[in-house]
C-alpha cells in the first residue's frame, strides 16, 4: 500500500505534578517540607529514515502522544521525565499545520532529525516553596501540559528524473528496462496506480534516480484522474522526460502542449523544469512514416536544424538541441525516438538523461 498524505495530531506529554510531602523520620522533630518536581513531558520528534519509502504505517492512526511525566514523590525524589515519542518518515516529507496550510518543515536528508514538540515542563515540589514565613507549604505546582497540534504529512518523493505522460505511453516498460524498477505493465491505461522510483545504473560508479508517476490526463491540474494527487511527486525532480507516443490518436504537438499546459497550472516552479522529449513506441510504424511525423513535430515546435545536427531519424539518432553542457529550460535538452519494448534507444536516453543530471539549471533547485 502506498500512502503519501495523512492527517494526524501530535500531542506532547504533560509535565507531571510537584509533590506535598513533609520529612517525617524518628528522632526528626517537625521535619520540613521535602516534596520533590514533577518529571517533565516527553517530546515529540521527527526523523528520517531511508529504510521507509511511504506513510502507510500511519493508516489508521488519528493520534500520536509522547507520555506523561511522571509525579514528583517525598523526600526530594524527582518524577521520572516521560518517554519521548520519535515519528520516523521517509526522504521528502513535508510537515504542514493542518489549520493554516503553512509547510513548517520540508524533510529530505537521512537521518535528520527535529524535536517538533516540546514536553510540557513538570511542576516544582513544595520543597521550593519554603521560607522563614511560610515554613509548612501545602502546595505545590502542577505539571504543564505538552503542546497539540494537528499537522498533515505530505510525501514527496526525491528523484533526479521524473517521467511525464498521458496513460499507456510506455512510462512504467521504459523504467523497468533501464532501472531496478519493477512496476505492472499491461496494454491498458492507468496500470500505473501509484508512483514508482527506480535507479538507473549507468556504469560501475554512476546511476541517477528515475520516478515513474501515474498517467497525467487533461483536467488533471483541477484534480481528473489521478494526476493531482501524484503531480507533487515529480516537482522535486531535477530534470523531467517528456514521453510523447507517436501511435496516439493525439498528435506529438497535441500531446506535448497538454502536459506542459497541465504542469504550468499546477506549479510555475515545474514549468521551469529543464526537460527532454522521447518519443516512444517507434517499433510500431514504418521508419518512412516515423520520420513524417518527427520532423512535422520539429516544425510544429520549431526547432530548426543546426550545423551540429541533421535531421536523420533512424532508429539510433537523438537529436540534441542545445549545447551538453549549458541546458536552457526554455527548450527541450534533446528529442529521441525510443522504444523501450525493441530495446531501441534505450541506451542512448539512458546516457543522455545522465549528462542532463550532472549539468542542471538553476530553476530546477527552486
Amino acid at each position: 500500500m502506498f500512502t503519501d498524505n495523512v492527517e494526524l495530531t501530535l500531542k506532547s506529554g504533560n509535565g507531571g505534578a510537584g509533590s506535598v510531602s513533609f520529612r517525617r523520620e524518628k528522632f526528626v522533630i517537625k521535619g520540613g517540607p521535602d516534596g520533590g518536581d514533577g518529571g517533565d513531558g516527553g517530546d515529540v520528534y521527527i526523523e528520517v529514515d531511508n529504510n521507509t519509502n511511504t506513510l502507510s504505517h500511519f493508516r489508521g492512526k488519528h493520534i500520536l502522544k509522547a507520555k506523561n511525566g511522571n509525579q514528583g514523590e517525598g523526600r526530594r525524589r524527582f518524577g521520572k521525565k516521560g518517554e519521548s515519542l520519535t515519528i520516523k518518515v521517509p526522504p521528502g516529507t513535508q510537515i504542514i499545520d493542518a489549520q493554516t496550510q503553512e509547510v513548517l518543515f520540508d524533510l529530505v536528508d537521512e537521518g535528520q532529525k527535529i524535536k517538533f514538540l516540546k514536553g510540557g515542563k513538570g511542576g516544582l515540589g513544595n520543597w521550593h516553596f519554603r521560607s522563614s514565613t511560610n515554613q509548612r507549604p501545602t502546595y505545590a505546582q502542577p505539571g504543564l501540559p505538552g503542546v497539540e497540534l494537528k499537522v498533515r504529512l505530505e510525501l514527496k518523493l526525491i528523484a533526479d528524473v521524473g517521467l511525464v505522460g498521458f496513460p499507456n505511453v510506455g512510462k512504467s516498460t521504459l523504467i523497468s528496462t533501464i532501472s531496478n524498477a519493477t512496476p505492472e505493465i499491461a496494454n491498458y491505461e492507468f496500470t500505473t496506480l501509484t508512483p514508482k522510483l527506480g535507479v538507473v545504473n549507468v556504469d560501475e560508479y554512476s546511476s541517477f534516480v528515475m520516478a515513474d508517476i501515474p498517467g497525467i490526463i487533461e483536467g488533471a491540474s483541477d484534480g481528473r484522474g489521478l494526476g493531482l494527487d501524484f503531480l507533487r511527486h515529480i516537482e522535486r525532480t531535477e530534470f523531467l522526460l517528456f514521453m510523447l507516443d507517436v501511435s496516439n490518436y493525439r498528435s506529438l504537438k497535441e500531446q506535448y502542449e497538454a502536459l506542459k499546459k497541465e504542469l504550468k497550472v499546477f506549479s510555475k516552479v515545474l514549468d521551469k523544469r529543464a526537460f527532454a522529449i522521447a518519443i516512444t513506441k517507434i517499433d510500431t510504424m514504418e521508419k518512412d512514416e516515423l520520420n513524417k511525423k518527427m520532423k512535422k513535430f520539429f516544425q510544429d515546435i520549431d526547432i530548426q536544424k543546426s550545423e551540429k545536427n541533421e535531421y536523420g531519424f533512424d532508429e539510433n539518432y537523438i537529436f540534441f538541441n542545445q549545447d551538453r553542457y549549458e541546458i536552457d529550460d526554455k527548450k527541450p535538452f534533446f528529442i529521441a525516438p525510443l522504444s523501450a519494448v525493441a530495446n531501441i534507444n534505450t541506451n542512448a536516453v539512458k546516457f543522455a538523461l545522465f549528462n542532463a543530471c550532472k549539468y542542471p539549471t538553476e530553476s530546477s533547485h527552486d
